[in-house]
């Protein structure tokens, strides 16, 4: 969680710093692509008596918002699945694949320049499928959180961008092995994305 709050500060204080000039207009809508990383946080609770840890893993993002208003847009965010190696006291138990739908209310902040920077908070949905484990019948319980984002566009032409953002996600999961909980995964992921948007 330090890391995020430090980057999330970073990034909103060059929002405050930024001078205000032409607004994203209302009506506008853009489309992103690029690849997200996942990373739980490093704790992911007890499954089964002893500490759990939980894998990253990289995949193909998917965004699309449309402003509601004048640097104020509605997102959503998608991807391809990602696949999370679950290892149980130091030993692996298992594999797991989920889906984070997000949506998000992004503010933009009007600035000079090419740098343009934007915060935003919302709610995810995480859906898990295809639990493995050699111990048994694994389940997952889809998981319902608020999420952070901060990040900055790099205007490269009058319509596209380069984008850095930062998310916190808050997810947990009740855990079942052969039917029996085992306990909460505590996942919590920090996630780092790059892509390229266009505004249509």
């Amino acid at each position: 969680m330090k890391r995020t709050a430090s980057t999330l500060a970073l990034i909103t204080a060059c929002a405050a710093f930024a001078t205000p000039a032409l607004a994203q207009s209302q009506g506008d809508w853009t489309f992103g692509a690029g690849i997200i990383n996942v990373n739980p946080k490093s704790d992911n609770g007890m499954l089964a008596g002893a500490a759990a840890t939980i894998n990253d893993d990289t995949q193909i993002s998917l965004t699309v918002e449309y402003f509601i208003r004048d640097n104020i847009g509605i997102e959503l965010l998608a991807a391809t699945p990602f696949e999370h190696d679950i290892n149980i006291g130091g030993a692996f138990a298992g594999t797991a694949k989920q889906l984070p739908p997000t949506l998000s209310l992004n503010y933009h902040f009007p600035t000079k320049g090419k740098i343009k920077p934007f915060v935003g908070a919302g709610i995810n949905y995480t859906t898990f499928f295809e639990e493995e484990s050699g111990l048994g019948v694994l389940k997952l319980d889809d998981s319902w959180g608020f999420a952070l984002q901060a990040g900055a566009d790099w205007q490269i032409s009058d319509n596209g961008a380069l984008r850095l953002n930062v998310r916190y996600m808050d997810i947990e999961s009740d855990a079942y092995l052969n039917g029996a909980s085992i306990g909460k995964a505590e996942i919590d992921p920090v996630t780092i994305g790059v892509s390229y948007v266009h505004r249509f």
